[in-house]
């Protein structure tokens, strides 16, 4: 079984990760790119049985484009934000793909809020575009 391991920038906040993500995405809506700093999010969600995290986080919770409320875990130290939860799937939880620092990574399957996607981002064939 594959075990990733993921971390904030001091490496505090720790997340490790069994088995394949459920869904590999990325986001285009703006408060994603805010959150990151960058032209969108990237993620991969898993099975929360499937996850284990170690360290204090703080947390921010906000309602999504959706509507749906997401609480994002974020290092209290360095503030690098490493997972969070969407409450209308309690059963998932999303780690940060940069949290990995792994290249290797899969690439995303989904890309969300396309309409707020800037022009000269490049995506995988074969990914599954929604807006």
């Amino acid at each position: 079984m594959t075990v990733r391991h993921a971390a904030c920038s001091c490496g505090k906040l720790t997340v490790s990760v069994s088995g394949e993500p459920v869904r590999i995405s990325v986001c285009h809506c703006l408060e994603c790119q805010r959150r990151t700093g960058s032209a969108f999010g990237a993620q991969a969600r898993f099975h929360k049985a499937d996850v284990e995290i170690t360290g204090s986080s703080s947390a921010y919770r906000r309602i999504a484009d959706s509507g749906n409320a997401i609480t994002f875990h974020f290092c209290p130290t360095c503030g690098s934000t490493v997972y969070y939860q969407p409450e209308d799937q309690p059963e998932l939880i999303a780690v940060t793909l940069g949290a990995f620092a792994d290249p290797k990574f899969p690439p995303p399957r989904v890309s969300v809020y396309e309409s707020r996607k800037h022009p000269w981002v490049g995506l995988p064939d074969g990914i599954e575009h929604l807006d």
